[in-house]
């Protein structure tokens, strides 16, 4: 199968760049995932997506079983391995992500787009949350960037760099909304609606 066979994912580049290093069982790839913070920019929340993509990946020709782990205590570990056709989509993908830009329909866009059934009031309010939450978040980001060199923490910068300017944005938002220069009601909101 080729590498158009398989749709890409963060999660799928993640997974195929770990087996390029070297062979290792899902548990470990989950495992190297959040210690590298890795699970910031590729989502592992629900326990099974890592196994669910290593099946999808296997399926699909772009990594192969190389052997079974037995352990001791513990149950048997398939171990997966990178394929020549995975190695040459692992670099076609990064590459296509590096340089191509993607609407990835995110929720707050959806939200920013549906907010005027909201009070202005109310939408100051959330917005208010969500840069104390950034900003929270922002000072985490920072404080590693301080700490671990640059190459390893590029999506980490990035991310910063981007939520200082959504920090901003927000509160000039959050400003505007309280100021009332800008707002909306419903019965103004049916007018322009229902002309």
């Amino acid at each position: 199968m080729t590498s158009r066979s398989h749709r890409r994912s963060p999660l799928a580049l993640v997974l195929l760049v770990l087996l390029a290093e070297e062979p290792m069982h899902p548990y470990r790839m989950r495992d190297l995932i959040r210690e590298r913070g890795k699970d910031k920019v590729a989502n592992v929340a629900q326990r099974n997506s890592v196994y669910q993509t290593v099946e999808r990946l296997e399926r699909v020709g772009l990594i192969r079983v190389q052997g079974v782990k037995r352990g001791e205590g513990r149950p048997d570990r398939t171990v997966y391995e990178l394929t020549p056709e995975g190695s040459r989509t692992m670099v076609e993908w990064l590459t296509a992500m590096l340089s191509a830009p993607v609407n990835e329909f995110p929720e707050f866009p959806a939200a920013l787009a549906s907010m005027v059934i909201l009070t202005p009031e109310d939408v100051a309010a959330c917005l208010a949350a969500r840069a104390d939450a950034l900003e929270r978040e922002l000072a985490d980001i920072e404080a590693d960037l301080a700490s671990v060199p640059r190459v390893f923490l590029l999506e980490d910068e990035y991310r910063f760099v981007i939520g200082r300017a959504e920090v901003e944005w927000l509160r000039g938002v959050v400003a505007d909304l309280r100021s009332g220069e800008l707002g909306w009601t419903h019965e103004w909101l049916r007018t322009m609606l229902n002309p």
